[in-house]
């Protein structure tokens, strides 16, 4: 399970601007993310920011880029606290190159998270993510 601390100064400017992102405030939800970055003091802090900043990016190719650099933060923390970003961030990645009309890449993303997809517990958001790794799957194997 995922602890994720809600008075991290990181975390806090996230959950900020996934509040401005539901209240279609996309150009403060991408400053505050950017505070986060710029806050960020450790690997798995950096690996929560830039995951939220891709969330606001417009092109696969910056959606790809904030994307990886999570999955690189998220390799580098060395304990269990960032497990359960991996299906959602090789589905993110998968889906970028896919959008770029990369398939072999999207696929060997897409069966990455796959492989791991099971770490995330039976809930509204382990389920939407397993769902939209099969959806992926079989969109690119046809």
């Amino acid at each position: 399970m995922m602890n994720i601390d809600p008075e991290n100064p990181v975390v806090k400017c996230c959950a900020e601007g996934i509040q401005r992102e539901m209240e279609g405030k996309a150009g403060e939800a991408t400053q505050l993310y950017l505070h986060a970055w710029g806050l960020k003091s450790n690997d798995y802090e950096a690996c929560i920011a830039a995951h939220y900043l891709a969330r606001v990016q417009t092109s696969p190719e910056d959606i790809l880029h904030w994307n990886c650099e999570a999955l690189k933060y998220a390799k580098k923390v060395n304990d269990e606290s960032v497990r359960m970003f991996y299906p959602s961030l090789y589905l993110n990645i998968g889906r970028a190159y896919e959008n770029m009309g990369n398939n072999i890449e999207a696929i060997k993303n897409y069966r990455s998270g796959a492989a791991i997809v099971n770490t995330l517990p039976d809930d509204r958001l382990g389920n939407i993510t397993r769902d939209a790794i099969n959806r992926a799957l079989e969109r690119v194997t046809k």
